[in-house]
């Protein structure tokens, strides 16, 4: 028993020692998130694969209200730590409880098209068993309903 609880400790601290090493290529260029690798833990809505592909977030009010009103969503989530923000983008760092793997969570807004593009990659490993795209599936629906008060307060 003692040497089971000894290799969890030990193969739990290597991971979280790792954890944060590999950088994953992060930022806009050319108003594009950077595309996900070939493996399966990322997903992005500016990506055409069905494997990787989530929908964008949309916006109905001004392009400069937008990062404010997502660092209001994610600053509720368990884990979420902003990293950078500029008027039209957000870098948000997600860390897990036990093993402390870190996933990178950006948004772009895309003022033509009225749109938030998400990315969302695991700094490591090759499989996230569905982790980011669930996470963007959570933001969207925080967001969604927080559009949905700030819209019913507008009529009124």
């Amino acid at each position: 028993m003692f040497k089971r609880i000894l290799i969890i400790l030990v193969f739990g601290s290597i991971l979280s020692s790792c954890s944060d090493e590999k950088r994953l290529d992060v930022g806009v260029r050319e108003s594009r998130l950077t595309p996900c690798p070939d493996s399966p833990n990322c997903v992005s809505s500016q990506n055409s694969d069905s494997a990787y592909s989530v929908v964008p977030l949309t916006y109905d009010s001004e392009a400069g209200k937008v990062i404010s009103d997502l660092k209001v969503v994610v600053g509720t989530m368990k884990g979420a730590t902003i990293v950078s923000e500029s008027a039209l983008y957000l870098h948000v760092v997600f860390q897990s409880d036990v093993f402390r793997f870190i996933d990178d969570v950006e948004f772009v807004v895309d003022e033509v098209a009225k749109v938030v593009h998400v990315r969302s990659a695991s700094r490591m490993g090759y499989y996230d068993f569905g982790v980011n795209r669930r996470r963007v599936e959570k933001i969207r629906q925080a967001w969604n309903q927080k559009n949905l008060i700030t819209s019913k307060t507008k009529q009124y």
